[in-house]
């Protein structure tokens, strides 16, 4: 029994030390003072003033935090009306068709939706001359495509889940079904809608793939950025950008364990 709970323990050990390790070294060589970032020249705080003067990495930052919140806010409207329609509207005309376009982006291959895409932005620009450019319009539509799938699936699920004697008791009294959906259903699944905007966000902010399709001169996103730099050689303020991003998701985890932690309360 004590060699199978070491043996269990000592798994644990690893597999956090295979997802951990390399992001403590990331954070190490952050303060790098050498040129190069595998190989330690001493403590040094400067790549990370030199990020901050990096324009072009500043550029797809905002760029990247500007298309993820447009991204997700618009996923979570549509995605939340699709599972509206998928948990509320009954066996409808064409209900199968839609379940099967709502979750093939969750199993379609990242290159198959963003060559799909790309082929969709080429045909509408010689069709109708828009876009005139890809960029953020483009990429913020290819993100809401696969990203709203995810957030119809979390709503479903917590429209699922929901007890709807609440609903036919208020339609009962007399309320208007659009009004109940205002007043009783989108309260009740606020948190599945912040928890798909989240998600949506997440996914938006770290897509590669399907914004490399979409994109075009002057629209390069974070990802886009650093895995161009990566290609030529990881550099010490690319390890200073990965340490504030780690940092800035830590605290957001922290804050919104605090405000769980508080809501448990009685």
């Amino acid at each position: 029994m004590k060699r199978q709970s070491r043996f269990v323990f000592s798994m644990l050990v690893f597999g956090y030390a295979f997802l951990y390790v390399p992001l403590l070294s990331v954070v190490v060589y952050s303060f790098n003072d050498s040129n190069l970032a595998t190989i330690w020249g001493g403590f040094s705080t400067r790549w990370y003033g030199e990020l901050l003067k990096n324009d072009q990495v500043i550029s797809a930052l905002l760029l990247s935090l500007k298309i993820a919140i447009s991204a997700a806010t618009l996923a979570t409207l549509f995605g939340t009306m699709a599972g509206i329609a998928l948990s509320r509207f009954g066996r409808f005309r064409g209900r199968n068709l839609f379940t099967g376009m709502i979750t093939s982006p969750m199993v379609m291959p990242e290159v198959i939706t963003g060559l799909s895409l790309l082929l969709l932005f080429v045909t509408l620009q010689q069709l109708t001359g828009w876009p005139t450019q890809r960029g953020y319009a483009t990429i913020t539509i290819a993100h809401t495509t696969f990203a709203m799938a995810y957030v119809a699936v979390i709503v479903q699920s917590r429209l699922a889940a929901m007890d709807q004697s609440l609903e036919e008791a208020a339609m009962d009294l007399g309320g208007h079904p659009f009004r109940v959906m205002l007043d009783i259903t989108l309260p009740l699944i606020l948190p599945a809608m912040v928890a798909g905007w989240l998600l949506a966000f997440t996914l938006s902010l770290d897509d590669l793939v399907i914004a490399s399709f979409v994109s075009g001169p002057g629209g390069s996103t974070l990802p886009m950025l650093i895995f161009s730099k990566v290609k030529l050689g990881v550099t010490p303020d690319i390890n200073a950008l990965a340490t504030l991003i780690m940092l800035f998701v830590s605290a957001g985890v922290l804050v919104a364990w605090t405000i769980g932690r508080r809501m448990q309360r009685p």
